[in-house]
């Protein structure tokens, strides 16, 4: 369990025992970030329940706050950062340009657009989501796009000698089959879900292509694009149904 102890202190800003933690006992906590996965989604949707008892926008806003501050913004600061570094490379594909502006403290205009932009994006599926009480998918939704970060560090180059190469190695075969098949008894009772395939698929090509290897700001931004893509195919299911 010690693992994902380590796990939640790095997702999450929940309050946890202080332990001691090797390198390898950290690159290994990687296998826990599904479960921690779990927890986020509980705490959203928990937010958004009790915010829908006024309204759904109060409750979608309380779900994005919880959200947020759960988190710590981690995987928004990640997604910031990979727009700034794609925007550095548009027109000179340079590596060292590009790992220039993923090292920068400071956030450009391509991170606060995307950063807006994707507040924005998950404040309105979380309004349509809040008021359809798709409150279980919710849970499920932070937990499937934990389980994408596996497969990138299994499969993907490390850009750096960063987060994204220290975990590399930490996951096993086990993992992967373990994490998937729980995924797929997800999927029977979420079918949107599935969503976080193709879509943590097409984000290994594009961050290989663009950005060079997947870093800890590729996991994160990876993240959130998995969670707001699941959240709009979550949707889409559920109008589906009703209208079927």
């Amino acid at each position: 369990m010690k693992g994902l102890v380590i796990a939640i202190q790095f997702l999450t800003r929940l309050p946890t025992p202080r332990i001691a933690v090797s390198a390898e006992e950290f690159a290994r906590s990687i296998r826990w970030f599904p479960a921690v996965g779990l927890i986020i989604g509980a705490i959203v949707s928990g937010a958004g329940w009790l915010g829908a008892r006024i309204d759904p926008w109060t409750g979608a806003l309380a779900a994005l706050v919880a959200w947020v501050l759960v988190t710590g913004a981690l995987h928004l600061d990640g997604l910031g950062d990979i727009a700034d570094a794609s925007g550095a490379a548009h027109k000179a594909p340079d590596r060292e340009r590009v790992l220039a502006a993923l090292a920068d403290p400071h956030l450009g205009s391509f991170g606060v657009i995307a950063i807006a932009l994707q507040l924005i994006g998950k404040l309105v599926l979380l309004h349509d989501g809040v008021g359809q009480g798709l409150y279980p998918a919710l849970v499920a939704v932070p937990f499937a796009a934990r389980i994408a970060p596996l497969a990138w560090t299994r499969w993907l180059p490390p850009l750096h000698q960063g987060l994204g190469a220290r975990f590399r190695g930490a996951v096993r075969p086990v993992d992967l089959a373990l994490w998937a098949v729980l995924l797929l008894i997800a999927v029977w009772f979420v079918p949107a879900l599935l969503a976080i395939v193709p879509v943590g698929a097409a984000w290994g090509w594009w961050v290989v292509r663009r950005i060079g290897g997947i870093s800890g700001d590729g996991h994160g931004a990876g993240i959130e694009l998995g969670e707001t893509a699941m959240l709009l195919a979550m949707l889409a299911h559920a109008s589906g149904a009703a209208g079927g």
